[in-house]
């Protein structure tokens, strides 16, 4: 599947894995680039020697490019750009944050740089700060949001309208009928948060995986979507349903045991950020079979709808 995009980062076929705190590491972001997409290492946990040894194991597990997140709310590090730089990566996203902090110095340096948007407004930003491309994330989603959520299939179009940018699509993003969708509004690729996390590679929990498989589409909670704090998508749990009707004074302070649920595998005791896509995920897969039968379907719909479509 060759277009900008693969031809910009170099990798096989335009999908990007979601750059989840914790779990994007070196186990599931090498299986992903080794299977022809870009795996991303995060910086979200905040615990940079941990990250530094990840990337030096990505170097042992693939050849392939791979790339790191600066997720700017939860990094706050200021020698965070002289960090990534010094790993040798080409290819950052930056989020959570103002698109200016870091584009100049990170493309100064010779890096890829794209930026996440959940809006029109904050593409616009982006693009004015000198981004390569951007990361147009749709309120369905899993993860970290913006409380004014809009849905990919309305932002998706908009953004590509007023740019010609490279665009990464996220939000709802699992399978090639998916795929060929985000194509279809303008994309140039996708990126994948739900469907990696319950991936076999990923590194959390089976209980986390289960859950997922057994989420119907109704099964994630928008949380804190008046404040103070970040917004956020996750799955349905006793905890996350009592959050949604009375709000946590601070939300973050949701998230000191996140580790006894990511490794622990205990649902109950912290929120486990999914999107809505949990409910079209119905088994635990390799990422290699994920990546391949999401191009084998991306492809046969494109084909597909081009037989039926093209004007005889």
């Amino acid at each position: 599947m060759h277009n900008r995009l693969t031809e910009l980062l170099g990798i096989t076929y335009p999908i990007v894995q979601a750059p989840m705190g914790w779990i994007a590491r070196s186990k599931l972001a090498s299986a992903v680039s080794n299977a022809g997409g870009m795996g991303i290492i995060e910086t979200s946990s905040g615990q940079l020697d941990e990250v530094r040894n990840e990337i030096r194991k990505m170097r042992a597990l693939t050849d392939r490019p791979f790339g790191v997140n600066i997720a700017q709310a939860f990094v706050r590090d200021p020698d965070i750009v002289s960090f990534v730089i010094d790993q040798g990566v080409r290819f950052v996203t930056t989020s959570a944050g103002d698109p200016n902090r870091y584009c100049s110095a990170l493309k100064e340096a010779g890096l890829t740089v794209f930026h996440v948007v959940p809006s029109l407004k904050a593409a616009l930003r982006a693009i004015e700060a000198g981004v390569d491309g951007l990361v147009v994330e749709g309120g369905e989603g899993g993860g970290f949001k913006n409380p004014r959520d809009v849905a990919t299939m309305v932002l998706l179009p908009l953004v590509c309208s007023k740019t010609d940018k490279p665009v990464i699509a996220a939000g709802g993003m699992v399978d090639g009928r998916s795929m060929a969708a985000a194509l279809a509004l303008g994309a140039d690729g996708i990126q994948m948060g739900t469907r990696m996390v319950s991936a076999a590679e990923s590194p959390v929990h089976e209980n986390w995986k289960k859950a997922i498989v057994a989420a119907e589409e109704t099964d994630t909670v928008f949380l804190n979507r008046f404040g103070p704090g970040p917004a956020l998508r996750a799955l349905r749990t006793s905890h996350t349903s009592a959050l949604e009707k009375d709000p946590a004074e601070n939300i973050m302070a949701e998230f000191r045991n996140v580790l006894d649920l990511y490794f622990g595998g205990d649902l109950e005791a912290s929120i486990p950020l999914t999107g809505q896509v949990a409910g079209r995920i119905d088994s635990i897969k390799p990422v290699a079979q994920i990546i391949s039968e999401t191009v084998r379907e991306c492809e046969e719909i494109l084909e597909r709808l081009g037989r039926t479509y093209q004007r005889h």
